[in-house]
């Protein structure tokens, strides 16, 4: 191979190197940042092929999109509530890299490098506006407020980090085991006292219904009592009538009838006993026939 040829190779290869140390593409979905010698030079936002000088300026691409980092609660960072109660949150931020050259300056190069930055601040909020509310704000629809409040405070302390937060959500809050236990325990005595209410307010309702049945019974009762007074009065009354109607219509003939009723009832059984004597009055139609008086 001569001379002229193995130059034109090794022209082309520094070509090839310079171009790939040169030219350089960027995403749709990125922004970059040149640095030469460690000192930021320009941004560029837009898509395309973009040419920088080869062995001296540095490409740090830094992703646009919506990114999300989560931040876990430990026992020892529980968040203590406007009730006093407390809370181990699990949170999450969903945020933008806005400014490439305020991000690189201020927390360096990286998409994560923020986190820690991220953690210290939110994690602030979270107890200077969750201390201000409590445990049922927190469950209930106030805390889309809440949240959105935490977002704000957030938000004011990002643009000298080139962050924007687009958001920030509690994704679990646990209670400590401790107050776990206790709540539970209170629970349990609310429902018990609960129970006793209601039983104690089911036993006053029962008695006021024996009561009332009793009130009811004894009246009931009384007026039945007066009732077959009267009817048993009316009857004997209406006996009385009777039997004087017809004692008066044949007064021997009713005295006859009267005894003999007096011989059933005395000798019907056979077992009666009579200690008179044998001229005794009452024995005097088993000794004769009745005989009628003359009219």
């Amino acid at each position: 191979m001569s001379r002229i040829a193995v130059a034109i190779i090794a022209l082309l290869v520094v070509v090839l190197v310079l171009a790939d140390s040169s030219l350089f593409t960027v995403d749709q979905t990125e922004q970059v940042l040149i640095t030469q010698f460690g000192n930021p030079v320009r941004v560029i936002t837009q898509p395309g092929l973009y040419v920088k000088t080869p062995f001296v300026q540095t490409v740090i691409p830094l992703d646009k999109r919506l990114l999300t980092v989560e931040f876990l609660g430990r026992p020892g960072d529980d968040i203590t509530l406007g009730d006093q109660r407390r809370l181990i949150v699990d949170s999450f931020v969903v945020y933008r890299i806005k400014d490439a050259l305020k991000y690189y300056q201020a927390v360096g190069p990286g998409e994560f490098a923020i986190q820690s930055r991220l953690n210290s601040i939110v994690t602030a909020s979270l107890r200077r506006v969750l201390g201000n509310n409590q445990l049922l704000d927190v469950l209930s629809a106030k805390r889309e407020l809440i949240m959105a409040t935490i977002r704000d405070q957030v938000n004011t302390e990002m643009p000298s980090f080139g962050v924007s937060v687009e958001d920030v959500r509690i994704r679990r809050a646990d209670l400590p085991a401790e107050n776990t236990q206790a709540i539970l325990a209170r629970m349990q005595s609310e429902r018990q006292r609960i129970a006793a209410q209601a039983r104690a307010e089911g036993a006053e309702a029962s008695a006021k219904i024996r009561a009332d049945a009793e009130r009811e019974r004894t009246v009931l009762l009384a007026d039945a009592r007066a009732t077959a007074d009267r009817l048993r009065g009316e009857g004997e009354a209406g006996a009385i009538a009777i039997y004087a109607q017809a004692f008066s219509q044949d007064p021997w003939f009713f005295g006859v009838y009267r005894t003999l009723q007096g011989y059933r009832d005395a000798f019907a059984t056979g077992a009666a006993r009579l200690v008179i004597t044998p001229d005794n009055a009452y024995l005097r139609y088993l000794q004769a026939a009745p005989t009628p008086p003359s009219p």
